[in-house]
């Protein structure tokens, strides 16, 4: 048994009905689950890394992609999970193909959030030559889920935020009626006006945004 049929059959006898109909519907039945609600999921995944550490050190790209292909929700958090945990200090600079994968495969917002800013965002820090070539492209793609990463990849930046980066990304976009995309320049507005609130303030107040974008980007400014 590998560490990929270890997990699954370690989930699948915690599985909870009950749990799994819930979770199916809140994500409006796009994805199977075993109806196991998150730390006990994480307890599972730690429990059976340490079991299969050697086998995730050295095959940890392919097991990703592995369990991105299962069918239960929980399984592709733990392949997202995985990869963040044991290569967030050691992306190579071809990683950026797989966390393209990670965006676009079984995609919504409860996974491509966590890839976009703790996956991404820290990819193009160790990788920063990269960053105009990867948002370009990401800016032009047409996968919604792709345009909004390049719209959130900057949150939690704070002070190293790119403000020109993140300005004409929200200004690309803006006439878009994606509720995700349109959520997406709030977010991203609001976080940074969290560092620097004149600054959010003036770009608003001077950009014809959505009124969902603009809403969300004053919330905690006015």
């Amino acid at each position: 048994m590998n560490f990929t049929e270890a997990l699954i059959h370690n989930l699948n006898h915690q599985s909870n009905t009950e749990y799994a109909l819930q979770m199916k519907a809140y994500l409006r039945h796009q994805f199977e689950f075993f109806g196991i609600k998150t730390p006990l999921r994480r307890a599972i995944l730690n429990h059976t890394v340490k079991l299969y550490k050697k086998d995730i050190e050295e095959n940890i790209r392919t097991t990703v992609l592995e369990l991105l292909q299962q069918p239960q929700r929980e399984l592709h958090h733990c392949g997202i999970e995985l990869f963040e945990k044991h290569l967030r200090k050691s992306y190579q600079k071809n990683d950026i193909e797989i966390i393209e994968t990670l965006i676009t495969t079984n995609s919504w917002w409860d996974t491509v959030d966590f890839i976009a800013k703790q996956i991404l965002g820290t990819y193009l820090i160790q990788y920063p030559e990269a960053t105009q070539t990867v948002i370009e492209k990401y800016s032009v793609s047409t996968n919604m889920w792709v345009n909004r990463s390049s719209i959130l990849f900057q949150l939690g930046y704070k002070h190293k935020t790119d403000e020109a980066i993140l300005f004409n990304q929200c200004l690309r976009f803006k006439e878009s009626d994606l509720f995700f995309i349109q959520k997406a320049i709030g977010w991203s507005l609001r976080e940074y006006g969290k560092t620097y609130s004149e600054s959010v303030l003036n770009f608003v107040n001077s950009t014809s945004l959505k009124p969902l974008s603009q809403k969300e980007a004053l919330r905690n400014i006015i």
